[in-house]
């Protein structure tokens, strides 16, 4: 076996495998980084805000050696890697080592707010088939009341990843979060959103206890 000296390392808050139909086609392993930019009101996985939150810390080359054992059932299925969190593309620099390492014919996708500076998305853009982006709300004002972040970070590396023709490798989740936004704000980001070109969404509610 070789020596992990050498690969990146990352810290994990889970790793899933054998998810079908939940962050993308086919058999999916859903790998899930510790730690995120954005500190939203209803975080719906705060486990990566914590340091008592990460599971493990893995190597590029412990993790293609964990999901490797699943490639036939990717390649059958059109499955692959999905890389979620927390933020993913606070790893960037992981998730470039991984996917030069990984097989050509897994699926890479990630789960992002895209919520990071562009090179981190340049960084990646190569290997990634698809991107699932929770965009929130595009009213900034909004968003910042609900994330703490700015919506303009997300809008550049959008319009950015729309001039990079990517419309149809994004799909962009649109929640109504209560007492954040409403069905008129879904719409109007919806809207907007299309006048990029983008064409997938996942409109839903946050389900509030």
């Amino acid at each position: 076996m070789a020596s992990d000296m050498g690969y990146r390392r990352a810290p994990l808050i889970a790793l899933c495998r054998h998810r079908l139909a939940i962050d993308g086609t086919g058999v999916v392993t859903l790998v899930a980084f510790h730690g995120c930019t954005l500190r939203c009101k209803y975080c719906l996985n705060s486990t990566c805000l914590h340091p008592s939150g990460i599971w493990e810390h893995y190597t590029t080359h412990q993790l293609l050696e964990e999901v490797k054992v699943d490639h036939l059932y990717f390649v059958a299925t059109g499955g692959g890697v999905t890389f979620g969190g927390g933020e993913p593309l606070l790893r960037s620099l992981f998730i470039k080592e991984f996917c030069e390492m990984a097989d050509k014919a897994w699926n890479v996708s990630l789960e992002t707010s895209l919520q990071v500076p562009l090179f981190h998305l340049k960084r990646v853009f190569p290997f990634v088939n698809h991107y699932f982006v929770d965009v929130k709300d595009t009213d900034a004002d909004i968003y910042r009341a609900y994330t703490g972040g700015k919506w303009q970070q997300v809008s550049d590396n959008l319009q950015w990843l729309a001039a990079q023709g990517a419309q149809d490798k994004v799909t962009i989740r649109v929640p109504l979060i209560p007492d954040f936004n409403t069905p008129a704000h879904q719409t109007h980001s919806r809207e907007l959103l299309e006048r990029m070109g983008f064409t997938s969404f996942d409109v839903f509610d946050y389900a509030i206890r």
